[in-house]
């Protein structure tokens, strides 16, 4: 007899739905797999089989083909155990065929037949949803992120004996409330800017970062506080809007960082990986390609602390994710595309011990191991930093003094009101969210040029050499800095105040 029904796959971060027929003949019992089943998907022949004996049916010795279509793509995950055995199930007359069309099934069976959860359901959901499922069946620990999507009847279940008994009418389970998620405008931690003493130039220039999207490089000595600046970055980012928030949580489900029983990430992503990392774990890989940690930081803040302590050829990979906002990944059988818009802060010291230009504290690096340290960092990465920004030592007094600083809740305010601008400027523009990611046209239609601010440029590119994407990136943080004002043309004082975190070249970093 043969029995179909559908589940469904991950491909990237995105799903597709997979059509799962089980046909039992005469032969030798065995059950074989077929359709590019990976590692996982075989495996579940053996947690099938035990799932099905100790939940109480009784298993068919039979020869039993499971086709996965699809048969062309490689099938990976856990996900189709539940809809195998079901079709098991169907295909030896235990359970009736009625209840299994129109719904996709998934979930990971326990040898005892208990339901475990699923990387992706929320991927999975929607792409139930697009082609016209009715409902979708997955384990209960996945349903509140099912759930978020509109239009799909979601049923959560705790194991395989509670699906059969629901479609069999004997027990049905209750279908999951959609859950409308109201995305705060803020829900990372503690951290505030009004912990920082003093570093007020950074500040502020941290400020034209989150108003407009721009990556930052912090350079001091140690002990200044690049790192208590970076982490509090994503205090004063805009509130995510719900697309943002389906996307950013659609690439943690994926990779497996979804907290249990979480419908949505609401909060922006801070990432900070370890200077060890490889450029596989930075932009993502594998056999079977996962988001890497640009992605994973999608929406919010990519922090690379010491950054030329990474190793050159991973730093060269970010090249694309800066320019693009993606990251795209060749595969001999496929090509695999992972947003990757987020906001780059990297700190790093000025020489190998950290001192150099400090007055209270000469450097002990000599001039070769200073040049050799700086050239770990390229010139097309750095030319792709909109904000180059000296961190200094804090003075004792500004440390010691008692009154609070501005909180991050205010400067949120000043940014999320540059930010409105930008989305009513940009209105229409499938993409293009913020200034940072404007395109040349566009540096030309929205920062308009005056004479004043032509001398200013171009006494700029002589006295400090700025590349034609230096000058634009000049020009992108000027209208940020206009649009913190709410002032709609640029003035010469705001190019000038962009020049400044672009005025140190590579001899300047020390």
């Amino acid at each position: 007899m043969l029995a179909r029904l559908r589940s469904a796959a991950i491909r990237g971060i995105d799903a597709y739905l997979v059509e799962v027929e089980v046909n039992l003949a005469n032969g030798l019992p065995n059950i074989s797999i077929v359709g590019l089943p990976q590692g996982a998907v075989k495996e579940g022949r053996e947690r099938v089989a035990a799932a099905l004996v100790n939940a109480g049916f009784e298993f068919p010795l039979r020869r039993i083909t499971v086709n996965l279509a699809p048969a062309d793509v490689v099938k990976a995950g856990s996900a189709f155990d539940l809809a195998t055995a079901l079709g098991i199930l169907c295909a030896s007359g235990q359970l009736p065929a009625a209840g299994l069309q129109g719904v996709v099934f998934l979930g990971e069976l326990g040898l005892e037949g208990s339901l475990r959860p699923v990387r992706g359901a929320l991927s999975m959901a929607l792409a139930a949803r697009a082609a016209g499922a009715a409902g979708i069946v997955l384990p209960a620990s996945n349903v509140a992120e099912a759930a978020v999507v509109e239009g799909l009847e979601v049923l959560g279940a705790e194991s395989l004996a509670q699906v059969t008994k629901h479609l069999a009418g004997v027990s049905p389970i209750p279908r999951a409330a959609v859950h409308m998620v109201v995305v705060p405008a803020f829900a990372g931690d503690t951290a505030d800017f009004a912990d920082v003493r003093g570093q007020r130039a950074a500040k502020r220039a941290l400020e034209v970062a989150a108003a407009g999207g721009h990556n930052a490089l912090l350079i001091g000595p140690p002990g200044a506080g690049k790192t208590m600046l970076a982490r509090r970055l994503p205090s004063i980012l805009p509130s995510m809007t719900m697309d943002e928030a389906l996307e950013v949580t659609k690439i943690h489900s994926v990779s497996g960082l979804l907290p249990p029983g979480a419908a949505l990430v609401a909060a922006r992503p801070f990432r900070a990986p370890h200077h060890t990392i490889s450029d596989a774990g930075l932009v993502g890989g594998g056999s079977s390609p996962r988001p890497g940690e640009v992605s994973l930081a999608h929406g919010g803040v990519l922090f690379l602390d010491e950054l030329p302590e990474f190793h050159r050829h991973v730093l060269e990979v970010l090249r694309q994710p800066l320019e693009d906002g993606i990251v795209a990944l060749s595969r001999a059988a496929a090509r695999f595309t992972f947003p990757a818009r987020f906001t780059l802060v990297a700190a790093m010291n000025p020489c190998p011990c950290g001192h150099l230009g400090d007055a209270a504290r000469p450097c002990q690096c000599g001039v070769p191991l200073v040049e050799r340290y700086l050239s770990r960092i390229s010139g097309p990465l750095l030319d792709r930093i909109d904000i180059h920004l000296r961190v200094p030592a804090v003075p004792y007094l500004e440390l010691a003094t008692e009154g609070a600083a501005e909180s991050s809740e205010v400067i949120r305010v000043r940014v999320e009101a540059a930010r409105a601008l930008q989305r009513c400027r940009f209105e229409g523009r499938p993409g293009l969210h913020a200034n940072a990611h404007m395109s040349s046209r566009d540096v030309r239609r929205y920062c308009r040029q005056t004479p004043e601010i032509g001398v200013v440029l171009q006494a700029a590119v002589e006295r400090l050499g700025l590349s034609a994407r230096g000058c634009h990136r000049v020009l992108k943080l000027a209208r940020t800095i206009a649009d913190l004002a709410a002032m709609e043309e640029l003035t010469p004082s705001h190019v000038r105040e962009a020049i400044q975190y672009r005025a140190l070249d590579r001899r300047g970093l020390g």
